[in-house]
């Protein structure tokens, strides 16, 4: 696979996304409360986060570490949020941090989450975790944005203390996800559905949504060892995904917001972690190497909106579950710092690619 950047200039742009997620300028990244959203502890945070870490183990960059301990104690210092799904998505770079550093407390903080997510997390019909939020508990609703949010977490915890437990809920919950979120039609995934009234809104097909599967799923088969089956299911649920994917891709390697809506804008972070996810599965033998075209033309244009602040532009702001196709395609367009750890495990993929 060709692609049009040499792994010097990846690293650089790699460096630029960096910069950018690291800027102290609070005109880049301004949450609802008028900070920057990196004084924050939520699935924003959490997801920048994990990109660094992956920066850091693939580079050795130690700015990058220094970074991420920095934040945490500074964070666990000044006293954590309430739990809930999204704000369960930082714990699960520091359950790295504590494998790194053995450190008692990172440890504590890990178990404390990982229990609240087996005992007390709100659960839906079939066990699913209901998608409580900071401002809301969504009763009875399942959120694609929950696997990366949360599962992730628990199963990495499962591995790292060795408690079956939590791998077994893990699968249970990319199973009842699947199960509840899949269109049968399409082979893409609705972004959230309800038990009470069993419906899933207005049958959006949101991009950053089906995103965080296409994502996700190539990072959790990292993680642990799951039943040969269980296996073959979540890659043949991916490979379904990327074959629609195929299909709507804009012809200038973008996917809509809405994927099977031409009418929706072209959105950056759904692209970066669809391309990320592509090209991660084919590297690994999960699915056709025919796919990495698509994954490659990703690619291409998101270097092309890296802006010379290391900004990803063209990223939708955080986005509910609602009953309005409309909803999904007026969300504004802003600096993210999800954005930014998209375009940066995309970047890492692709030198991946230039060493083999």
């Amino acid at each position: 696979m060709q692609l049009s950047l040499t792994p010097a200039q990846i690293r650089e742009k790699a460096q630029m996304i960096i910069n950018g997620i690291a800027s102290t300028d609070a005109n880049t990244f301004t949450s609802y409360d008028g900070k920057h959203y990196m004084e924050n502890w939520d699935w924003f945070q959490g997801v920048a986060l994990f990109g660094l870490y992956e920066y850091y183990r693939d580079t050795g960059n130690q700015s990058a570490l220094d970074y991420l301990f920095k934040w945490f104690d500074e964070h666990i210092e000044a006293g954590l949020p309430g739990k809930n799904i999204n704000s369960m998505c930082p714990l699960l770079t520091l359950s790295y941090l504590y494998e790194m550093t053995g450190k008692e407390s990172y440890k504590e903080l890990c178990l404390e989450w990982a229990e609240y997510a087996m005992n007390e997390l709100p659960r839906t019909i079939e066990g699913g975790f209901q998608h409580i939020t900071i401002d809301s508990d969504n009763y009875m609703q399942l959120w694609d944005d929950t696997l990366y949010m949360t599962v992730l977490f628990l199963a990495r915890m499962g591995k790292l203390t060795n408690n079956d437990k939590y791998i077994q809920e893990s699968i249970r919950q990319f199973l009842v996800h699947l199960k509840y979120l899949t269109d049968p039609k399409s082979g893409l995934f609705f972004h959230g559905f309800n038990f009470d009234g069993m419906h899933h809104y207005c049958g959006a097909k949101w991009g950053r949504g089906n995103a965080w599967y296409t994502a996700g799923i190539v990072d959790y088969l990292d993680m642990i060892e799951l039943p040969e089956g269980v296996k073959w299911f979540l890659i043949s649920s991916l490979e379904r995904q990327v074959d629609a994917l195929m299909k709507y891709q804009d012809e200038g390697g973008m996917w809509h917001t809405l994927i099977d809506d031409e009418t929706a804008y072209l959105e950056a972070s759904a692209t970066a972690g669809f391309s990320y996810g592509i090209l991660k599965a084919v590297r690994k033998g999960y699915i056709d190497p025919k796919y990495a075209e698509c994954g490659r033309k990703g690619f291409e244009a998101i270097c092309k909106l890296i802006d010379d602040k290391g900004i990803l532009t063209q990223v939708s702001a955080g986005t509910c579950l609602r009953d309005s196709l409309d909803y999904y395609k007026n969300i504004k367009l802003n600096a993210q710092p999800y954005g930014q750890s998209m375009a940066l495990l995309l970047l890492l993929e692709a030198l991946q690619w230039c060493e083999e």
